[in-house]
């Protein structure tokens, strides 16, 4: 049967409570009385990047606007998943209009925040407040789902803490954040959601999805599925991507490289450059339609009456674009970048598990004679400290600090150890 949690790996608490919930909110429509908690206006998804928090919010979001719900009475939180009545029970069957085009992004009772910078403004916030305060379409729920949550600025978030205070009575919030710390959320609109962790899936539950949805072959879908640290997007893009495959290979041959201290810089300057083409054949399809669209909806390349002034109009709107679009540009870079840190993360760490000769598997099954050599001659404490490093740079890109400059003194600390 076809599911909207199907996508959802290795989730099976927080399926449960959606199921549950998206019960409660059928039951709700249907004028039933449904148990206190069951079903709330504001939900946050929370957990480490590539634990899906945003297919679990969209998923619900299909769910909340399935057309095809079963009737019957509601069923309590405490039915078990994957029982009989459940099965029978649960709304979300991804075949129908309200699920297809949830999923889709084009239902018009679902609005979707996508930070395309480094922050989520407060000028955007607010409208998207105020339109999803509008009677739904459908006649069932107007849900507003931000995917990152933590990206708010401080005035967007007390707009967004306005509305979840006093939520109309169609209207739900599903906001996604890599925890539920203040650092990332603020307490007030914590306190006032429900929250859904979510946990790295298994390298397991990754393979086994990526051979059975995406048909990858069952050995390099295992590869993939570890060297992706259980981020099942990763995984995808390394099986079905050479391009990816050779960046995350450039990557896992620095420590090799760092042979002194202009071998450093060499390579913090690869990689810096490596991210910044990743990120810009990324964008560059996504601009270019921008830019395409602007200039017509503003009647660019006009010769009437008229146009000089158009002409002035698109300039001004134009420069706006490009502004939004470097932002987006410098988000796409550092998340090219993480990406590349975390791999090395990976890499030091297999190393401390070939030096310790722990029982788990290696995150990067190609480089483990390579890890396994390192381990002989580096000493546990050393390899500890190249893993602090890389650890340390991510950190410091999060808070802001120049990547060239958080890399180039990473590179540094990698080769002196």
């Amino acid at each position: 049967m076809n599911d909207v949690f199907a996508q959802l790996v290795g989730q099976p608490e927080a399926v449960a409570t959606l199921r549950a919930a998206s019960r409660a909110a059928a039951a709700v429509l249907r004028g039933e009385a449904v148990g206190a908690g069951a079903m709330t206006h504001a939900w946050l998804f929370t957990g480490p990047p590539g634990s899906g928090r945003s297919v679990a919010a969209r998923a619900f979001a299909a769910a909340l606007q399935c057309t095809e719900v079963r009737k019957g009475p509601f069923l309590s939180d405490s039915v078990v998943e994957g029982s009989p009545l459940n099965d029978e029970a649960g709304p979300g069957c991804g075949v129908c209009t309200g699920c297809h085009t949830a999923l889709a992004g084009t239902h018009p009772d679902v609005r979707f925040v996508v930070p395309d910078g480094l922050s989520i403004p407060v000028a955007q916030m607010r409208d998207l407040v105020l339109r999803s305060a509008t009677t739904p379409a459908n006649g069932r729920w107007q849900v507003l789902l931000i995917e990152d949550a933590d990206r708010l600025t401080e005035a967007a978030g007390n707009a967004l803490l306005k509305a979840v205070e006093e939520p109309p009575d169609r209207t739900i919030f599903l906001l996604c954040a890599p925890s539920d710390h203040p650092d990332d959320i603020s307490v007030t609109i914590r306190s006032r959601c429900r929250v859904v962790p979510l946990r790295q899936p298994g390298a397991e539950a990754v393979s086994t999805l990526l051979v059975e949805r995406d048909g990858v072959d069952p050995a390099t879908a295992a590869w993939v599925a570890a060297a992706a640290q259980g981020h099942v997007g990763r995984a995808r893009r390394l099986a079905g991507d050479r391009e990816a495959r050779d960046r995350r290979a450039a990557v896992l041959a620095v420590p090799r490289q760092l042979t002194g201290v202009g071998a450093c810089f060499d390579a913090a300057a690869a990689l810096i450059e490596a991210a910044e083409a990743e990120a810009a054949a990324s964008v560059a399809a996504t601009d270019a339609a921008e830019r395409a669209a602007l200039e017509t909806a503003l009647g660019a390349g006009g010769t009437g009456k008229g146009s000089a002034g158009a002409a002035r109009g698109i300039a001004g709107q134009l420069k706006d674009l490009e502004k939004r679009q470097k932002s987006r540009a410098t988000r796409a870079q550092r998340d090219a970048l993480d990406r590349a840190l975390l791999d090395l993360a990976g890499f030091y760490r297999d190393v401390l598990n070939a030096r310790w000769g722990g029982a788990v598997a290696p995150v990067h099954a190609d480089t483990a004679p390579l890890a396994e050599a390192a381990a002989q001659r580096w000493t546990a404490e050393s390899t500890l400290r190249r893993l602090e490093a890389v650890l340390t740079c991510r950190t410091a890109i999060d808070a802001n600090v120049k990547p060239r400059i958080a890399v180039e003194a990473m590179m540094l600390e990698l080769w002196q150890g």
